[in-house]
């Protein structure tokens, strides 16, 4: 039988880049770490890692095993944690990193309650558009929006609310300008568009799975959705925007939905947890409580 502790001490060795690294993180001797992982290959009958004193670098063989190793890791931690929330209620630090936006949007009431739910939990937020390295940071959970598939393999994925991006525009705007009927009639229209490589095209998807791609030529471009969202409130142009975050603005007349059945981006939020034993009980109670609020507190109602 596999030595669990030694299949833990050899994702930790991946994980940091290096029996070194590794050592200073677990506050473990390097040659306690090279012995370990060297009694774990010995039990395998396979190199899992070649080491030379400029390289450190997997074999194949290890690649493959690594992953393996992952979700037994994983697999521990969940009966662990199992028995551990049947046994204490959620308490200790959790270290969170989430997006600027996600953080002022969506959690800004959220975690709070949570808080006040759990008086044994503390939160540390991060609020940051950068990509931290979960893992080589310590955080315990990280909060990112995004559209398509997030390639982290190293990270448990939870799916925690879907948050389309539709078009809107100032009332005022459409009043001196004829509203778009359909996505070609975008050309003509003065466009506020989120900075990036999207900046300058648009994908629209609406009825029957059409799919729309155009060119545009934004007047006003943020990376910031509140500047974005002002713009269009301001009454400059036609401004693809999360549908959640404008629901004030359609409530009070400020904003109006543009080309409603149409989407311009297909958006979720998505909690990535390390794959590492220890994870506080606090951390899945937060991302069960993150599963089941967040999907109201984004909900979109239509214009």
């Amino acid at each position: 039988m596999l030595d669990l502790k030694d299949v833990y001490f050899f994702v930790q060795v991946v994980d940091r880049g290096g029996f070194t690294a590794a050592g200073e993180t677990l506050q473990l001797p390097k040659s306690t770490l090279s012995h370990r992982v060297k009694e774990l290959e010995a039990m395998l009958g396979v190199r899992l890692i070649n080491r030379t004193s400029r390289q450190f670098k997997m074999t194949e063989v290890g690649v493959e095993f690594y992953q393996y190793a992952m979700a037994l890791l994983r697999s521990a931690e969940l009966a662990e944690e199992a028995m551990r929330q049947r046994l204490t209620e959620p308490s200790g630090v959790i270290r969170v990193t989430v997006a600027i936006e996600i953080a002022q949007f969506a959690l800004r009431h959220v975690l709070p309650t949570y808080l006040s739910q759990n008086p044994k939990v503390n939160i540390i937020e991060t609020a940051t558009d950068r990509i931290l390295d979960v893992v080589g940071d310590g955080f315990d959970l990280a909060i990112r929006g995004h559209t398509g598939q997030l390639q982290d393999s190293n990270l448990v994925q939870h799916p925690l609310a879907r948050t389309p991006w539709y078009l809107f525009a100032g009332t005022e705007y459409l009043q001196r300008t004829p509203p778009p009927q359909q996505p070609a009639d975008l050309a003509s229209h003065s466009i506020i568009s989120h900075a990036g490589k999207a900046a300058q095209q648009w994908t629209l998807q609406g009825p029957e799975k059409r799919v729309e791609t155009l060119s545009v030529e934004p007047r006003f471009q943020s990376n910031s959705l509140i500047s974005l969202k002002e713009a269009a409130c301001s009454n400059i142009g036609i401004a693809a925007l999360p549908g959640y975050i404008c629901q004030a603005e359609l409530k009070t007349g400020e904003l109006r939905q543009v080309l409603p059945e149409w989407i311009a981006a297909d958006a979720r939020i998505t909690a990535l947890i390390p794959y590492r034993t220890g994870l506080l009980p606090a951390v899945r109670t937060l991302v069960d409580y993150l599963a089941v609020v967040l999907p109201k507190v984004t909900e979109f109602e239509r214009d």
